[in-house]
């Protein structure tokens, strides 16, 4: 539960804030009729991103066993290329997001109401779909029949809501270079879970052998019915009889990729450390100013 919870803190935060800034510099430009496409612009990302993720649970859901595996198996793993993918490059350009949804959103002023419909589109449906495909690739890992991995999910994205309201109101401030820093790592360990199931998930629909092959097998001292078994599952996707593939897959991915991702130079951080931003950046440890 508290995966899928960081899943939708994380992800969510980061549309909240977008929205802030869009929001923020209309009305501090005295630009509050344009709101509404904004808004209409959002309304619609929300809308297929919700749509989509329910067009993965209930269609999957007619296919055969051999075929829903496949699916998942793919889909888990195209999820944790894009997650990658968004906390290496939320890492290097948070601090010049501002700027650049500022300079995006003069463009589409001058183009009338399409364009702020799109731009507030765009802007927010990117995350809202990579967060669908993520989200139902982690549920469908962490399942285990409650609801509770769809709970953590829904806890996360209202904690979202609520603090992205307290950065627009100016009532809270954190530093969210190191807010991100430290959570695109813990997502990276989420998704280094998700991976592994998500060759699991090819391995029993017969696309990858090795099924059989098990690294080891520590179901007599750790059940998954347990609560520390339940607990090793939803945080790190854990599971007690892994594959020799699923293991090798987990370090392969978890141990190159967050090691880049803390460095302090180099690709992690695009030329150097990330710096704290001047007066014309993001402001990323001013969150308020959004």
């Amino acid at each position: 539960m508290f995966s899928n919870y960081l899943i939708g803190l994380r992800e969510g935060l980061e549309a909240s804030l977008v929205v802030c800034i869009l929001i923020a510099y209309l009305v501090k430009t005295g630009r509050r009729d344009a709101l509404k496409p904004i808004w209409i612009g959002i309304a619609i990302a929300i809308a297929i991103a919700m749509g989509f993720g329910c067009a993965l649970e209930f269609g999957s859901q007619e296919m055969t066993f051999q075929a829903q595996e496949a699916l998942g198996g793919s889909l888990s793993i195209l999820a944790v290329g894009l997650v990658t993918w968004m906390v290496f490059w939320m890492r290097r350009t948070a601090r010049h997001l501002k700027a650049e949804l500022h300079g995006r959103l003069d463009a589409a002023l001058a183009l009338g109401t399409g364009a702020l419909v799109a731009t507030a589109f765009l802007a927010v449906g990117r995350e809202g779909l990579e967060t669908a495909l993520f989200v139902w690739a982690s549920v469908h890992a962490a399942s285990d029949g409650t609801p509770r991995p769809l709970i953590g999910v829904a806890l996360g994205l209202l904690t979202a809501v609520f603090l992205g309201w307290l950065f627009y109101r100016g009532a809270l401030k954190i530093n969210l270079a190191k807010f991100f820093t430290w959570t695109g790592g813990m997502l990276v360990v989420v998704a280094a879970g998700v991976l592994a199931y998500g060759f699991h998930d090819l391995q029993e629909a017969g696309w990858v052998p090795g099924l059989t092959r098990l690294a080891f097998d520590i179901s007599d001292t750790i059940e998954p019915d347990s609560w520390y078994g339940t607990l090793l599952k939803g945080v790190f996707n854990f599971q007690p009889d892994p594959t020799v593939l699923q293991v090798t897959v987990w370090l392969l991915y978890l141990i190159p990729t967050l090691t880049i991702f803390l460095a302090p130079v180099g690709f992690a951080s695009g030329k150097g450390k990330v710096k704290e931003p001047d007066d014309q950046g993001t402001q990323p440890s001013t969150a308020s100013q959004a």
